[in-house]
C-alpha cells in the first residue's frame, strides 16, 4: 500500500463491515491514547515536581474546563455528521460549503469562549468552594488554557471533519507530533522553568495550535475531494444552522455532564485534598479505560453517517452489531487488567501510599461499569451517525441529573456520622457506576426502537 492511500480518505459503503470499523477505530484509539496523554502528562508531571496540591488543582480545573468548552463539541459534532453523509452521497458542492462554515463557526465560538471563560474561570472556582490551598493554582491554570482555546478548538473540530471524510490516520499523526512537543514542554516549564500549573497549561495550548495548524494544512491539500475557497468561508444560514441543530444536542450532553461533574466536584472538595487528588488520579486512568469505547463509537459514528448517506441501511445495522461486540471484547479485556493491576496504575502519579491505595480501591468499584460503557458509546454513535443526536442528549440528561448527582448526594447524606460528617466518599464513583449501567440499558432500547433510522440529512439531490 502506498504512502497517499494510508493518508487517503475511506469510503465506509463497502467492504465487510467490521474490517472497517477495525481500521477506522485503530488510529483513533491510538489518538484517543496521545490526546489522554495531555492530561495525563500533565498530572504527572505537576504531581511529581509540584506536589498532591498541584495535582488536585489540575483536576479541580477540568470539569469547569470541559463545560466551558461545549460550544467545541457541538460544532465538532455536528460538522462531523454532515461531512460523513455529503461524503457517503458525493455531494462535492454541500461538502465543500459544510467544511467552509465549520472553519467560520469555529473562529467565533473562539471568541466567545475565550472573553467568557477567562472571566468566569475564578468566580466559578470560588462558587465550587474550591480549597484556598490550590485556587491560585486552579485558576491560573484555566485561564491560560481559555486565552489559548482557538488552538483546542480547531484541532478538534479540524480532526472531526478528518474522520468524517475517513481519514482517522493524519489525525493520529498530527496528534502524536502535537503530544510529543507537549511532554516535551511540560517537562521544560514545569520542572526546568518551575512555571507550576501554569507551564503545564501553556505547554498544552502551544502543542495544540500546532497540530490545529497541521490539520488546515493537510484540509488545503485535499482539493480532489471538496473545495475550500473564500465564498465557501461565508456564512451560510442553512449550514450554519444544521451544524447547530445536529451538534447542539451533543453539545448539550456535554454541558450536562460537565455541569453534574462540576456539582459532583462540589460535593468531592467537601471530602478535602485527598479525596480531590484521589479522585484525578481515576479520572486519568479512567480516560485511558474509556478510551476504546469512545473509539469505537466515533468509528460508528463515520461509519453509520456514510452510510445512511448512500441510504445503505441494511450496513448501518451490520456494522452497529458487530462494531459493538468488539467493543465490548476490548472493554472487558481492559476491565480485567484495571482489577489486576490497579494499585501499579495509581502509583505512576504520585509517591504517597494513602493515595495510591484510596486511588486502586475506589477504581475497582468502576471497573465493570466500562462494559457498559462500550455498549452506550457504540449504539450512541450509530444514533448520531444517523442524524439522531437528540436520543443520545436525552439518555445523558436522565443517567446525569436525575441519576448520577441525586445518588452521589443521597449517599453521602444517608451515611453521615460524627465520624464522617459529609458521608462516606464511595458516594462519588457508585453513582458513576449506577448512571453507567442504567444508561447502557436505556441506550440498546432506544437504539431497537429504531427512530434513528428516520434521521438522515436532507440532501439537496432529494429535493
Amino acid at each position: 500500500m502506498k504512502i497517499k492511500e494510508i493518508f487517503a480518505p475511506s469510503d465506509m459503503t463497502e467492504g465487510k463491515p467490521w474490517e472497517k470499523i477495525v481500521v477506522f477505530t485503530i488510529p483513533m484509539l491510538l489518538g484517543n491514547i496521545a490526546q489522554q496523554l495531555y492530561n495525563t502528562v500533565d498530572s504527572i508531571v505537576v504531581g511529581k515536581y509540584v506536589g498532591d496540591n498541584a495535582l488536585a488543582a489540575v483536576g479541580s480545573a477540568s470539569p469547569i474546563l470541559n463545560l466551558l468548552m461545549v460550544l467545541f463539541v457541538g460544532i465538532s459534532v455536528g460538522a462531523g455528521v454532515m461531512v460523513s453523509q455529503y461524503y457517503g452521497a458525493k455531494d462535492r458542492e454541500e461538502l465543500s460549503h459544510t467544511i467552509g462554515n465549520c472553519i467560520t463557526l469555529t473562529a467565533v465560538a473562539s471568541i466567545i469562549i475565550m472573553i467568557a471563560g477567562t472571566l468566569c474561570a475564578r468566580p466559578l472556582l470560588e462558587l465550587l468552594k474550591t480549597p484556598d490551598s490550590i485556587i491560585d493554582w486552579c485558576t491560573s491554570y484555566l485561564v491560560i488554557l481559555m486565552l489559548g482555546s482557538s488552538g483546542i478548538a480547531y484541532y478538534n473540530i479540524l480532526c472531526g471533519v478528518l474522520r468524517g471524510l475517513g481519514d482517522s490516520i493524519s489525525a493520529l499523526v498530527y496528534l502524536l507530533i502535537a503530544t510529543v512537543i507537549n511532554i516535551v514542554l511540560d517537562v521544560a516549564f514545569v520542572a526546568g522553568f518551575h512555571m507550576g500549573v501554569a507551564g503545564v497549561a501553556l505547554a498544552t495550548v502551544i502543542a495544540q495550535i500546532t497540530s490545529a495548524v497541521m490539520c488546515m494544512i493537510k484540509l488545503k491539500k485535499m482539493s480532489n475531494i471538496f473545495d475550500l475557497k473564500p465564498r465557501y468561508l461565508k456564512p451560510s444560514a442553512g449550514h450554519s444552522i444544521n451544524i447547530i441543530r445536529l451538534g447542539l444536542p451533543s453539545g448539550l450532553t456535554q454541558a450536562i455532564f460537565s455541569m453534574a461533574m462540576v456539582v459532583v466536584q462540589s460535593l468531592t472538595n467537601s471530602f478535602g485534598e485527598i479525596v480531590i487528588a484521589a479522585n484525578v488520579i481515576i479520572m486519568r486512568v479512567d480516560g485511558f479505560a474509556m478510551m476504546p469505547n469512545f473509539s469505537f463509537g466515533t468509528a460508528l459514528t463515520t461509519y453509520a453517517g456514510q452510510n445512511v448517506g448512500a441510504k445503505r441501511y441494511d450496513r448501518v445495522e451490520q456494522g452497529a452489531k458487530q462494531g459493538t461486540l468488539l467493543a465490548v471484547g476490548v472493554s472487558t479485556v481492559i476491565t480485567g487488567l484495571i482489577v489486576l493491576f490497579g494499585r501499579h496504575l495509581m502509583a505512576i502519579f504520585t509517591n504517597t501510599g494513602e493515595l495510591v491505595t484510596l486511588s486502586a480501591d475506589m477504581m475497582k468499584i468502576l471497573a465493570v461499569g466500562y462494559i457498559a460503557m462500550a455498549v452506550t458509546q457504540s449504539l450512541s454513535g450509530v444514533m448520531r451517525g444517523a442524524g439522531d443526536t437528540m436520543t443520545p442528549m436525552w439518555i445523558s440528561l436522565i443517567t446525569t441529573v436525575v441519576i448520577r448527582v441525586p445518588l452521589a448526594y443521597g449517599i453521602s447524606w444517608l451515611t453521615r456520622s460524627a465520624e464522617l460528617p459529609n458521608g462516606r466518599y464511595e458516594c462519588i464513583w457508585i453513582s458513576l457506576l449506577a448512571s453507567w449501567l442504567l444508561g447502557a440499558l436505556i441506550t440498546a432500547i432506544c437504539y431497537r426502537a429504531g427512530r434513528w433510522k428516520k434521521k438522515g440529512i436532507r440532501m439537496k439531490m432529494d429535493s
